[in-house]
C-alpha cells in the first residue's frame, strides 16, 4: 500500500500529523463480516467506540449494520448519521439519566443493563417519558479472555454485568417493573481475542443462564455475545481481513438456540483496525549514548494505545526500500512532554532522515477516538483512500 508512489506523493503534500484511511479495504472487511453473518442469520451492530469518524460510520450504515453506543452522544451520533433506531443498543455501566432519556424518547432497539439498580432506574425514567424499554440483561460470565488486563471484562472481578449472585434478585425486579420489557441476556468477556478456544467457553455460560431463564418461565429472544474477535497487529499486510468465517462458525456450532432466537454481536476493532494507519513526519534524529530516537510529529496524543497498554503497532517508513542497505533500531517517540510517549522501542528501520514518512499501522480503532488536545495539540487531520 505505502509503497505506491501516487499515495506516497500525495501523502508528502499533506500536513501530518494524520489518519489515513483505506476505504476499499474498510469494505472488503465489512463485506467479508456480513457475508459470514448473514449466512448464520447473525446480526452485527458495530461498537462506535472503537472509531465515529462520519466517513467511517456512513460506509458501515449503508452496509446494514446494527449500531452499539456506550454513551448518551454515540446514540446521538448514531441516529444522525442514519443507523435505525430500531437497530441501537446502548451499554454502558455508568449511564446518566440525561442519557437514558435521551435513549428512550429515540425509542431504540434496547438498553444493555448491568446492574439491578439499573433497571429500577431505567423503569422510572421510562414511567416518566411515556415509553416501555428494552432490555438485555447483561450477566458477567467469569472467563478469561487471555488478553491484556484493561480489556477484560468478564470476569468476577470486572466492573462490569450483573453477578451470578444477583440474578434471582434482578429477575425478579424485572418482573416487578412495569416500563420494562426482557428481550434478551448479554455477554462481553474482553477485546482483541485470538484465541478462539474463549469463545467456545463463552458459549457454554450463554447456554447455562439462557436455561436458567427459561426454566424459571422467562423466554428469551435475543443472545448478544458481544464482540472481541482480535486482528493481526505484527503483519497487517498479510493478514488484513479477520477469519470472520472461523468466528461465527465457533457461536454457530455450539451456541444452543431455536430458529426464533436472534444472535448479536458487537463488533468494532475487527472491522476498522486494519483500514486506518497513524502517518506522522520525522521531525529530528537522534544518537543517545544507548538509544537511536525518531523523534516525530506524532505523539500519545494521536494514537494513546501503546502508552496506555503498551501495545505494539507495526512501524514503517514509508516509500521504497534501498536493497543491501543497513537496518538501524529506533525508539520511536512523540513530542509530547512525557516519557511514555513512545511508540515502540528497538523498531528495525532502514536509516531515516527528518522529513520522512512513518506508518503506524492497524490504527483504525482506538485511535483517533482516543486522541486528544495535550499540550494544546491541534485536531488530527485525515486522508480517505477510497
Amino acid at each position: 500500500m505505502f509503497k505506491n508512489d501516487i499515495i506516497k506523493n500525495n501523502l508528502l503534500q499533506q500536513e501530518t500529523p494524520l489518519y489515513f484511511y483505506d476505504l476499499r479495504l474498510l469494505e472488503k472487511t465489512l463485506d467479508a463480516a456480513k457475508k459470514a453473518a448473514d449466512k448464520r442469520n447473525f446480526h452485527i451492530h458495530y461498537a462506535l467506540k472503537a472509531n465515529f469518524n462520519d466517513r467511517i460510520l456512513s460506509l458501515i450504515q449503508s452496509k446494514g449494520f446494527g449500531a452499539d453506543c456506550v454513551s448518551g452522544n454515540e446514540v446521538q451520533k448514531s441516529i444522525d448519521i442514519g443507523f435505525p433506531a430500531e437497530k441501537i443498543t446502548f451499554a454502558g455501566v455508568g449511564k446518566s439519566d440525561k442519557e437514558i432519556i435521551t435513549a428512550l424518547k429515540h425509542k431504540i432497539f434496547a438498553f444493555n443493563v448491568e446492574s439491578i439498580q439499573e433497571l429500577e432506574v431505567i423503569n422510572e425514567l421510562a414511567g416518566q417519558v411515556g415509553e416501555k424499554a428494552n432490555v438485555s440483561l447483561r450477566i458477567n460470565p467469569n472467563v478469561d479472555a487471555h488478553t491484556h488486563h484493561y480489556i477484560t471484562t468478564g470476569l468476577d472481578e470486572n466492573k462490569f454485568g450483573v453477578p451470578n449472585s444477583e440474578l434471582e434478585k434482578a429477575a425478579a425486579v424485572i418482573n416487578s417493573c412495569e416500563n420494562i420489557h426482557l428481550v434478551g441476556l448479554h455477554f462481553h468477556v474482553g477485546s482483541q481475542i485470538t484465541d478462539l478456544n474463549v469463545f467456545k467457553s463463552l458459549c457454554v455460560k450463554v447456554n447455562e443462564w439462557k436455561n436458567w431463564f427459561e426454566e424459571r418461565g422467562t423466554y428469551i429472544k435475543v443472545l448478544n455475545v458481544g464482540g472481541g474477535l482480535g486482528v493481526d497487529y505484527k503483519y497487517p499486510d498479510e493478514n488484513p481481513i479477520p477469519d470472520f468465517e472461523a468466528y461465527f462458525d465457533i457461536f454457530d456450532k455450539f451456541l444452543e438456540r431455536t430458529s426464533q432466537q436472534e444472535v448479536h454481536f458487537e463488533l468494532g476493532r475487527a472491522l476498522v483496525a486494519q483500514c486506518g494507519t497513524l502517518v506522522s513526519k520525522v521531525l529530528y534524529t537522534k544518537s543517545g549514548v544507548k538509544k537511536n530516537f525518531l523523534i516525530l510529529d506524532a505523539g500519545m496524543t494521536e494514537l494513546m494505545r501503546p502508552a496506555l497498554y503498551q501495545a505494539y503497532h507495526k512501524i514503517e517508513k514509508i516509500g521504497e526500500e534501498i536493497a543491501g542497505v543497513q537496518k538501524l533500531n529506533y525508539d520511536v517517540v512523540g513530542p509530547i512532554c512525557e516519557s511514555s510517549d513512545c511508540f515502540g522501542k528497538e523498531v528495525e528501520l532502514p536509516p531515516c532522515k527528518r522529513g520522512d514518512l512513518i506508518a503506524i499501522r492497524t490504527a483504525g480503532a482506538y485511535g483517533e477516538v482516543m486522541a486528544s488536545n495535550y499540550n494544546l495539540r491541534n485536531e488530527i487531520r485525515h486522508y480517505y483512500y477510497e
